[in-house]
């Protein structure tokens, strides 16, 4: 699914050469709590391999420091978004996820990035490619990593993107404006369905785990059963390489399992330890993305972790402490606070989510020209 249709309207890529460099329009923008630079599908190379080289260029990996690019050398801010019209009836927005790697020359089109998500709209706005409609503004997008849609509200007063508002997420400093997000079908993002095992419950290398996907595999377990509390801090978990090395022989299972193959690779399926709640929440979790653990948690998997919290026998429903309702609220702890993720059941169907809805924020950065070498795409 990584590969854009090609369409070529005028563009306003520079190809002439500056120096041995090739400048390309961007926004470097913050989603939720990630941040990376936002291209036009037009003004990219067409060949996948060529656009690979771009990206990898501008974000200057592979360099665990990525000191010539504008990666912040850590997984969260070594993303970057690709955008486009919609072509299919009734969608806004076709939207491309790429996650790179600091110290790898990898680039993985395959999961989704709810939080990259929330920064789409604002910059289809920024370059024109929408217009806004009103106080606020809903746009439907297509995430083509895995043909997930949702529709999109921001806030455009006097016909343009609004960024300063009341609205915070733990793991961003400030405030800024609201950005909501309606995810409209998530379950099976990138898996066969909701439990690609077929079961709530399974035991795989000796441990009880949740596999899961609505809207990002995850691997669900109880911290305690690896010898931890699930309250440990990111730092003190990152430097336990025992335990590091015991959840990649687990995900390694797991995907075979969830029928994903050798996942050795891969940036997924996500390992989620969960516990009690420890501040007043849902549940308590601490996730690795998937080699180091996450200063927050991401979104898809916050809310795949709210899904699990509703499914009678799972791992993450025998630590929470769910509402009740159709409309349930689940308030999902992590290292720097709290993720709050809406969740709306079949009344039919209480196990099955029909709607899951978030709040996110957004802000751009900078604006202008990402410069790349002119051997990362000689035929420019």
């Amino acid at each position: 699914m990584d590969q854009l249709v090609t369409e070529r309207p005028a563009s306003t890529l520079r190809k002439a050469s500056r120096g041995g460099q090739i400048a390309i329009p961007c926004c470097f923008m913050r989603g939720g709590t990630s941040r990376g630079p936002f291209f036009r599908e037009a003004d990219l190379p067409a060949d996948v391999a060529t656009r690979d080289r771009v990206l990898l260029a501008a974000l200057g990996s592979p360099d665990k420091r990525q000191i010539d690019g504008l990666g912040g050398a850590h997984p969260l801010t070594s993303k970057v978004g690709i955008v486009r019209p919609g072509k299919m009836p009734g969608v806004d927005l076709d939207f491309l996820f790429a996650q790179l790697q600091p110290e790898k020359d990898s680039v993985d089109t395959t999961p989704n990035c709810g939080n990259m998500l929330a920064a789409v709209v604002p910059f289809a706005l920024e370059c024109g490619m929408l217009l806004p409609q009103g106080e606020y503004s809903t746009y439907r997008v297509l995430t083509l990593n895995t043909a997930m849609q949702c529709d999109i509200t921001v806030h455009t007063p006097q016909g343009r993107m609004n960024y300063a508002g009341p609205a915070r997420i733990d793991g961003v400093p400030g405030h800024s404006a609201p950005i909501t997000i309606n995810f409209l079908d998530t379950a099976g993002s990138v898996c066969s369905g909701l439990l690609p095992t077929g079961r709530v419950l399974d035991e795989i290398d000796g441990l009880r785990v949740t596999c899961i996907d609505n809207g990002m595999p995850l691997v669900i377990l109880r911290a305690t059963d690896l010898g931890k509390r699930g309250d440990e801090s990111v730092a003190e978990l990152n430097a336990d390489e025992t335990l590091k090395a015991r959840i990649e022989r687990l995900r390694i299972a797991c995907g075979h399992a969830m029928g994903l193959g050798d996942v050795s690779s891969k940036n997924y399926p996500k390992m989620t330890l969960v516990g009690p709640p420890a501040a007043g929440g849902t549940i308590s979790t601490r996730s690795f993305i998937p080699h180091v653990c996450h200063d927050a948690i991401g979104v898809l998997a916050a809310v795949t972790v709210a899904t699990a919290c509703v499914l009678e026998g799972s791992v993450a429903a025998a630590v929470a402490r769910p509402q009740s309702g159709r409309t349930r609220s689940v308030s999902v702890e992590h290292p720097s606070g709290e993720f709050s993720v809406e969740l709306e059941l079949d009344p039919d169907d209480p196990q099955h989510v029909r709607r899951a809805a978030l709040l996110r924020t957004a802000r751009l950065i900078m604006r202008g020209e990402v410069m790349v070498p002119d051997s990362s795409w000689p035929d420019a």
